[in-house]
């Protein structure tokens, strides 16, 4: 494409650029200000909710279900160590993932660059709001994770709504996991075999079931079936580096083309106005860190308001420039022909993508069992919630317990994943559960959190704030539900 089309198609995309980051950094300062004015506790006595001494009650996502009764002390807690850097550079690992691979058919089904760009402004100054709310919330509570933060501020029912969202989203989540490794790995096969036979015939086994199959069973089962996932600590420096080369790769073969790669019709402006809604699931499931944003908040050196602030705007910045510009090149590169899984779009044969590939299944193959553990301790907080059990007098059960866990939703997740054709339908559908964890839950919180003040006169600030929650929870609804509805009936009826 010629540059000045180039330019011209950009350019109403990025000429509001710093106006909208702008006024992202002022809301996220605007809810600092307006809550640091007040040391608000909620229930921040450990009695004060008349919690069950049953440890199950305790076990909540990223941690472990066998953990303690009681509150612990600053020695049993551990010195919060997490400098500004390293929380920024943990925010964003959370945020970039193998979602990046599904925002060029995002922009695509949005209508545009501009269309695409305009959604994640405006959608980023809501996800940095609902950050900047959880760890006020975290503050209020005295509680460290995101469901544990739910069930205190908003009580049962909501926390246990919480709980089953995460564990749907987490089995979903794995299940594109294994998509993408059965995506990639066909492209690497396809290459290798034309190369060795000089034919396209793949034999059975090199089959995509095949494949998939034999790499879960031998790689991906073996990591989930631990009790602990602390030897994985450093499989997150690998997965930024993967995702950073990938959109490197994506951006550098836009700008020098294959010359046999010619892209299909590039769309200016979208079709109708709920098309832009098209792209919100992506948009959703690429941002959300917000499941993770609360542990993050407890462990840095400073949890305050303002320094978390700062953390959440620049790594919520840097994954809008990630994401930007893979799905800006992505899309321009092969227009409205761009597969759900971009690195598809690719010839087979192209090293640099091959490379790209290689590192997309590596991320996946250390990821999927970050999210199992997840989900897995969240159902294994509900299972012992509701026998009434506690963590000691289970002790004997638990290991054939978590191995019946493990493997059913390892077999469940494999089942469906042999048989979805692609990534974009599972984004459609767990896209609007991401929705609920970046707006309607954080919007409840400050909702209940404000209710829970006790004041005489309550000041416009207060009314602002709760009218800014209603709004985040009415915003989340919505989104959920229309992405939802449109999953259910059009895309998985393809």
């Amino acid at each position: 494409m010629p540059s000045s089309c180039i330019l011209q198609s950009n350019a109403l995309g990025f000429s509001g650029h710093a106006t909208w980051i702008r006024l992202g950094l002022g809301l996220s300062v605007a809810f600092l200000v307006a809550m640091a004015h007040r040391n608000v506790g909620i229930n921040s006595e450990y009695g004060d909710w008349s919690w069950s001494t049953d440890a199950g009650e305790r076990a909540r996502l990223l941690q472990s279900p066998c953990v303690e009764v009681g509150p612990r002390s600053a020695e049993e807690q551990g010195p919060a160590a997490t400098s500004i850097l390293g929380a920024i550079f943990i925010v964003v690992n959370a945020a970039l993932g193998a979602g990046l691979l599904n925002f060029p058919a995002a922009f695509s089904m949005a209508g545009g660059v501009a269309a695409g760009i305009a959604v994640q402004m405006c959608m980023l100054i809501f996800i940095i709001g609902g950050l900047v709310i959880l760890a006020y919330c975290s503050q209020a509570s005295n509680e460290s994770t995101y469901q544990e933060v739910v069930w205190a501020v908003c009580g049962k029912v909501t926390g246990i709504l919480c709980e089953v969202a995460i564990a749907v989203y987490t089995f979903g989540t794995c299940i594109a996991f294994l998509i993408i490794i059965g995506d990639q790995q066909d492209k690497i096969i396809a290459a290798l075999m034309t190369e060795s036979s000089g034919t396209e015939s793949i034999p059975w086994y090199a089959d995509r079931k095949f494949t998939i199959s034999i790499t879960a069973f031998l790689l991906i089962l073996p990591l989930s079936v631990p009790k602990e996932i602390g030897f994985q600590k450093y499989a997150s420096c690998l997965s930024v580096i993967g995702t950073w080369y990938v959109t490197a790769v994506i951006v550098v073969k836009y700008i020098w083309p294959d010359p046999d790669v010619i892209p299909a019709e590039i769309s200016t402006s979208p079709s109708s106005w709920m098309s832009v809604f098209n792209a919100m699931p992506t948009i959703c499931f690429g941002f959300q860190c917000h499941v993770s944003s609360v542990p993050v908040f407890n462990s840095m050196k400073q949890p305050e308001l303002k320094p978390w602030g700062v953390v959440v705007t620049v790594a919520m910045v840097i994954s809008l420039f990630v994401y930007t510009g893979t799905g800006v090149c992505g899309f321009l590169t092969f227009g409205s022909g761009v597969e759900q899984d971009v690195l598809l779009s690719y010839p087979s044969n192209d090293i640099p993508v091959a490379i790209a590939r290689a590192f997309i299944i590596v991320c996946v193959l250390t990821s999927y069992p970050i999210l199992h553990f997840c989900g897995r301790a969240v159902l294994e907080g509900l299972w012992l919630r509701y026998k009434g059990e506690t963590v000691e007098e289970d002790v004997v059960r638990e290991r054939r317990r978590r191995l019946l866990q493990t493997v059913t939703w390892f077999l469940l997740t494999l089942l469906l994943a042999l048989f979805i054709p692609d990534i974009g339908r599972v984004i459609s559908l767990i896209g609007g559960l991401a929705a609920c964890f970046i707006f309607v839950f954080p919007g409840l919180c400050l909702i209940h959190t404000k209710l829970s003040e006790i004041q005489e006169a309550r000041p416009a600030s207060w009314w602002a704030l709760v009218s800014y929650g209603i709004f985040m929870v009415t915003l989340g609804a919505f989104i959920f539900g229309q992405t939802t509805t449109h999953a259910v009936f059009v895309d998985l009826a393809k």
